[in-house]
Formats: structure tokens, C-alpha cells, sequence
């Protein structure tokens, strides 16, 4: 998909794909796989859940256009038999929020690092859910169907942000506009090569800085 197609497209149902995707794979995940460790290096099992429940929770916050200080900064810790519940509350608020209004496909939207349209941060968001789905069910040795479709819009939007697979200048540039003192960490990886054979769902997580071929230790 070129950008001026993905520029006319609605990414809402991309995203409500990538909702129902994590939320599959989270239904998989087992008491015993919460301190396994995932492809998202910082985080294992049950650190990346609580992550996803706090980024979830930010879907419907960039729709509505809260400020960002009012934006969920971490997970709500909660215990693994709420996992559920909790996210089928974040989904559904991300679903209702962006069906609200189909103005806001085109209204200025403030994400934590930029103001874009808004059906930018919707997709943003798609990619996002779909790339940590990928690195939760690498970590279960979980097997779920990925929809090409979303897998699509989410890779428009993300080489939209991020156009050059080697990031190394980019970051570096960013890194000395930071204020002293402020700690700096690169938030994506350089991209990694994949096979010409390559699923769509690894050619999206390679772009993203992830192995595809990671396995569970």
C-alpha cells in the first residue's frame, strides 16, 4: 500500500482486527508463561500484558483527543485473572471511541512523540497491537490468524514513521536535541532483513526492529 492510499483509507477496521488478535492471544497465555521472557527484550510475559493494557487504554485516549497528561503512563498491575475482562474493557473503549466520529479520521491527533491525523494514530496504534500480539505469541509458542489486511494498513503507517531501515542517524539526531541529563533510549531497532518468502506478519515485526525467527529460549 502506497501513502496516498493509505492516506484515503479508513484503518479502523485494521484496528478493530488487531484488537480481536491480541485479545485471542492473550486468552492463550497460562500461569505458567507469565515470567517467560518475549521478543520485546525489556519485558517478559506478564510485564508485556500490563504494557498492552496501558497502550490499549491510550487508543481511546489519542480518539478523544484527552491531553496527554491525562494519558495512562503505566499498567494497571493487574492480577492474571483479570487480564480478560480488562482487556475486553480497553477494546471495546478503543472501538467505540473512534466509531464515534468519523471526523476524527482527519482531526489533528497528539500522540506522546507527534500530532498527526488521526487515522495516522489509529493505524500507528494497529501496528503497535500487532507487533507486541506477535511478540506474545512467540513467547507462548501461540499460533494465531493474522489478517493481512490489518497487517497492511498497520506496515503503511509505520514506514510513514519509520522510512529508513537503519534508524541509527535518526536517533542520534534526536538524541542531542534531548536536555541534559535526560535519559535516552532508541525506541525501535534497526529493520531486519527478511526472505523474499517472507508471512506478511514478519516482514511488519522485521520492519519493527524484531527478529521473526525468535524463539522461546
Amino acid at each position: 500500500m502506497d501513502s496516498d492510499t493509505f492516506l484515503a483509507t479508513d484503518p479502523r477496521p485494521a484496528l478493530a482486527q488487531a484488537l480481536d488478535t491480541t485479545g485471542a492471544v492473550l486468552a492463550a497465555v497460562t500461569p505458567a508463561d507469565l515470567d517467560a521472557p518475549t521478543p520485546c527484550t525489556t519485558m517478559n510475559v506478564r510485564e508485556l500484558v500490563d504494557h498492552l493494557l496501558m497502550a490499549g487504554s491510550r487508543i481511546a485516549s489519542a480518539a478523544r483527543g484527552d491531553e496527554l497528561s491525562a494519558w495512562a503512563i503505566t499498567g494497571p498491575d493487574l492480577p492474571f485473572e483479570a487480564w480478560g475482562d480488562a482487556w475486553q474493557t480497553v477494546a471495546d473503549a478503543a472501538r467505540a471511541e473512534w466509531a464515534a466520529d468519523d471526523e476524527r479520521l482527519d482531526r489533528p491527533t497528539q500522540l506522546p512523540w507527534a500530532t498527526v491525523a488521526g487515522r495516522q494514530a489509529a493505524a500507528v496504534y494497529a501496528n503497535e497491537l500487532l507487533v507486541h500480539a506477535w511478540d506474545l505469541a512467540a513467547a507462548i509458542d501461540a499460533r494465531p490468524e493474522w489478517d493481512d489486511d490489518a497487517i497492511e494498513v498497520a506496515s503503511a503507517s509505520i514506514h510513514l514513521e519509520l522510512p529508513d531501515a537503519d534508524r541509527g542517524p535518526m536517533w542520534a539526531a534526536m538524541a542531542e536535541q534531548m536536555p541534559p541529563g535526560v535519559p535516552w533510549e532508541d525506541p525501535f531497532a534497526n529493520a531486519v532483513e527478511v526472505a523474499d518468502q517472507a508471512s506478511a506478519i514478519e516482514r511488519l515485526v522485521a520492519w519493527n526492529g524484531r527478529d521473526p525467527h525468535w524463539t522461546r529460549p
